[in-house]
């Protein structure tokens, strides 16, 4: 797979993944929002080039309270983001090339006030998607976000995964679709105590997009 070319679709108006991009920076905005005053630690999972983090940071009132690890095993994509990053005047959003789905990759950048796990859920066995909630805790702060995507296509995974958010103390605060009906955008928060750091854990593996032995 070519992954600087899927974001490609990006920049197509009206596409599902153009639709999904502007729910998760509308969210994104949101939960800024509601973050009380002072510094807040964002941590981005798979980020791709980065586009949801920092385009919703580039305009945001609250861009020099965040301090952001982006975390994206592309190097193609991992220097796009990088240059997005310094063209917005980003300078404490830090993307790293590295393996998201090792802890070992999140040392340094939790507990986190805000995770990302957009464009994950789609690209992971359903197991693995359980597993990776099951491990969220150790990467959050108290109160903690969560903001996470997941295709539609069937079969639709995202009642399940809801469920499963709420069976870790996570509770939901959002849940959108786009209006093509192929992607949905989930925001939670979590409500039970943040766990410690588990280093050398493995949380999924990456196995690629829509494969048919995801059911995507």
């Amino acid at each position: 797979m070519d992954w600087r070319a899927w974001h490609d679709a990006y920049e197509e108006p009206g596409s599902g993944l153009a639709e999904r991009l502007a729910l998760v920076q509308e969210q994104l905005g949101v939960a800024l929002d509601r973050m009380p005053a002072g510094p807040i630690r964002a941590l981005s999972l798979c980020a791709g080039q980065g586009r949801d983090l920092i385009g919703a940071l580039a305009g945001h009132e609250r861009r020099e309270d965040v301090k952001a690890h982006l975390i994206e095993l592309d190097e193609h994509n991992v220097e796009i983001a990088r240059r997005a990053a310094r063209l917005a005047g980003l300078e404490e959003v830090e993307v790293v090339a590295g393996d998201a789905s090792s802890t070992d990759a999140c040392a340094g950048a939790v507990p986190a006030n805000l995770v990302l796990v957009c464009g994950l859920f789609g690209n992971i066995s359903p197991a693995d998607i359980q597993r990776t909630i099951g491990g969220l805790p150790q990467l959050c702060a108290d109160d903690a976000m969560i903001i996470w995507t997941r295709h539609c296509g069937p079969p639709d995974l995202t009642p399940t995964i809801r469920r499963w958010f709420s069976d870790r103390a996570f509770q939901e605060l959002t849940f959108e679709r786009d209006t093509t009906g192929s992607f949905a955008v989930g925001t939670h928060r979590l409500t039970g105590p943040p766990a410690s750091l588990r280093l050398g854990e493995r949380l999924f593996t990456f196995r690629g997009f829509w494969s048919e032995d995801l059911g995507g």
